[in-house]
This record gives C-alpha cells, structure tokens and sequence, in this order.
C-alpha cells in the first residue's frame, strides 16, 4: 500500500522542490503539480507531489496518518485526531442502522407500487 504524505513547501527551482514533513526535509519532485511557492502544501507519494492541498486538507490528512501510526502502536483514543468527523456525528439525530436503511429504501419501494 502506497500512502500519500502531506508536506510543505520550504523552497523549489527547476522542478523540485525542499519540503518538510513530520519526519524531517525531503527533496520533492513537483512537475506534475508545477511551479509551487514556499508554504505551499502538496500530497507526496514515492517522493513525488501528486496534488497541491489546502492547509485543512493537509492538516486532516496528517492527523489521519497520526492516528494509523497510533493505532499501530496499541492505542485506542485517536477521536482527538479526528474532531471535525466526531462533531459532525455528534449532530446527527441517533438513528439505529436498520431505521435508518428503513427510511432511504421507504420511498423507492413507495414509487415502484405507484408505477404497477
């Protein structure tokens, strides 16, 4: 398996770039992303950048591969990493997973006996 890793743009010239990431400086190939500006974050697979990110997304990402290496680690308390997806689970209505596929397929089965 092959995980894409967000890194920051701390210099580039002529198609490479110098970024950083959790585990030190990294000599980046960016041509085919294109030119980038320092600060610039980009998704790096096999020490080349793949996408330019958005801080957000970067941030998300790299708290995503904190938790994997956690959970390889034995640890169970990863939510921290992933605040924004607890919070949104949060705001949901408690719905029981049979309910729930109760309501999505109610309609379909109410249209097809409509049409016969």
């Amino acid at each position: 398996m092959c995980l894409g890793i967000p890194m920051q743009v701390i210099s580039s010239d002529f198609g490479f770039a110098r970024c950083r990431a959790e585990d030190g400086e990294h000599e980046i190939d960016v041509r085919l992303v294109g030119n980038v500006q320092p600060g610039t974050w980009v998704l790096t697979f096999l020490g080349a950048a793949r996408e330019i990110m958005d801080p957000v997304s970067a941030r998300r990402t790299r708290d995503a591969l904190k938790a994997l290496e956690l959970v390889m680690q034995g640890e169970t308390d990863v939510d921290h990493l992933f605040a924004d997806l607890v919070a949104a689970r949060t705001d949901e209505p408690d719905v029981s997973p049979e309910k729930d596929f109760k309501e999505r397929t109610s309609d379909a089965f109410t249209a097809a006996d409509i049409d016969h």
